[in-house]
């Protein structure tokens, strides 16, 4: 009972730090390709709108950069304090792969985010530019490093245990691993939806308020085709994931689509969807559910009728836990679909003519404005549940397979984990409203108006290290 209870404790309080983390490097990640183009659309046209929004979501971006990195950093601790034995014994794979975030991604982003932060003014326009791309590739690098290590604890290649470590025998299968495959370019459209919706959402309030319409009515219009194109290609390559789940983790699949029996009492195939349901007592049905025929089969084989195994074919022990994967991968889906709808919505009233400058704070136009600024949580939901879906789906195995989380767990006392939890609460809550707060403070404001633009080719006069004069701080901030 104390092992079960400390396990449990252990999942909870990673479920906690991931959860609180996970929610800034999306944005951090779309945004800063998103304030690439608006800064190259202002050297293309020199129009000062560009401009004005490169360095308003830019102080956005510094916000949330910050609050990633804090908390990016409790979550590498907590694998050496609630994960040591599966540290030690993937640390010849899942540590390089982490390994090769920082040095390539992390340090990289991290040299050209001071150029871009502080370097206005005291370096040409075009090296400027050439600072923000370097962010944005890095960005996406550390999405890339990330999703191929967490890929691979949900599809384990390229290596083989022995004496109770993981040894590498093919670094092209552990990165390229079936999973990864599918589930990185589905993480960088995420971060790509999020950070459109976003913009989009801060430029529809601002609009709302009928504030600075010149600057942020473009801003909403220009996201508007590559949202509508972003969330169709969301919902393709999600179901593309999904048959590689069903592929790689038949048991995951079974939970999050609350398939029990693989095949009818008559022994045809059970092809029926549970749109809702709820389990027996011990896991082994339905207590009630909403089912359509053939709708399984026709999702993940996209057959009229197909075989898919059910939980039914696996060990008790080692099926997953059904509620959260089974609701909280309908809700992520629910989400896809509602921000595809809310991007057509916009596209097909821009391509009326009704989101023109002199048009677009129109009352008939309002409803959409405030869809757009509630779509803005949406993401944010999907990545949570998503992220939950994954996660809870792999259970018992930390490590698919081959390791579970008995196994990789850190010989803490349930008293130990409470603590821990306590501790990583009072943190990553902390960091969350201070993020909040920071971030509403700024858009409140809106952007600085009266900032001094840079001239072409200008440089400062003023070394990188030094301050600038505080009358240029204080109309910067």
């Amino acid at each position: 009972m104390e092992r079960t209870f400390a396990d449990l404790m252990a999942r909870l309080d990673f479920a906690l730090i991931t959860s609180l983390h996970i929610i800034y490097p999306p944005l951090t990640i779309g945004l800063s390709l998103l304030i690439f183009f608006a800064e190259w659309r202002w050297l293309r046209t020199d129009q000062e709108k560009w401009y004005r929004l490169t360095r308003f979501f830019e102080k956005l971006f510094i916000i949330n950069f910050g609050a990633g990195v804090a908390t990016g950093v409790t979550m590498e601790l907590a694998f050496g304090i609630l994960f040591g034995p599966f540290s030690t014994a993937a640390g010849p794979v899942f540590g390089h792969l982490l390994g090769f975030e920082t040095i390539t991604a992390f340090m990289y982003e991290a040299g050209f985010v001071g150029l871009m932060i502080f370097g206005w003014h005291k370096i040409g326009r075009g090296m400027h530019l050439f600072a923000t791309f370097n962010v944005a590739v890095a960005s996406f690098l550390s999405a890339f490093w990330i999703i191929a290590a967490n890929s691979w604890m949900q599809s384990p290649a390229g290596v083989k245990m022995v004496g109770g470590q993981f040894l590498v025998s093919d670094w092209v299968q552990i990165i390229f691993n079936p999973d990864s495959m599918t589930a990185i370019p589905h993480m960088i459209i995420a971060c790509l939806e999020l950070s459109l919706f976003f913009v989009a959402a801060v430029s529809a309030w601002q609009l709302l308020k009928q504030r600075h319409v010149s600057v942020f009515a473009p801003a909403l219009r220009a996201g508007l085709p590559v949202l509508l194109i972003a969330a169709a290609g969301q919902i393709w390559i999600g179901d593309s994931l999904g048959r590689t789940v069903a592929e790689e983790q038949p048991a995951a699949l079974a939970a999050m689509e609350g398939h029990f029996k693989t095949d009818n009492a008559d022994g045809t195939p059970n092809t029926s969807w549970n749109v809702v349901m709820w389990p027996n007592a011990d896991n082994s049905g339905t207590k009630w559910a909403l089912p359509i025929p053939h709708v399984l089969s026709l999702l993940e084989d996209h057959k009229w009728v197909s075989r898919v195994p059910g939980l039914d074919q696996f060990k008790a022990e080692n099926r997953p836990p059904i509620l959260v994967p089974f609701y909280s991968f309908r809700v992520m889906v629910a989400i896809g679909v509602a921000l595809f709808g809310v991007a057509l919505w916009g596209v097909w009233l821009w391509g009326r003519g009704r989101l023109a400058n002199r048009k677009i704070t129109d009352f008939e136009n309002r409803w959409f404005l405030r869809a757009v600024v509630v779509s803005a949580f949406l993401p944010y939901l999907a990545i949570w549940t998503g992220w939950w879906t994954r996660e809870v789906a792999r259970q018992p195995w930390i490590v698919y397979g081959m390791m579970t989380v008995s196994e990789g767990r850190s010989q803490i006392s349930s008293a130990g984990e409470i603590a821990w939890f306590v501790c990583f609460s009072i943190f990553g809550f902390g960091v969350l409203i201070s993020t909040a707060y920071f971030l509403f403070k700024v858009i409140a404001k809106g952007p600085d108006m009266s900032a001094k633009i840079p001239r072409e080719n200008e440089e400062d006069h003023q070394p990188l290290g030094t301050l600038p004069p505080i009358e240029t701080a204080a109309q910067g901030q």
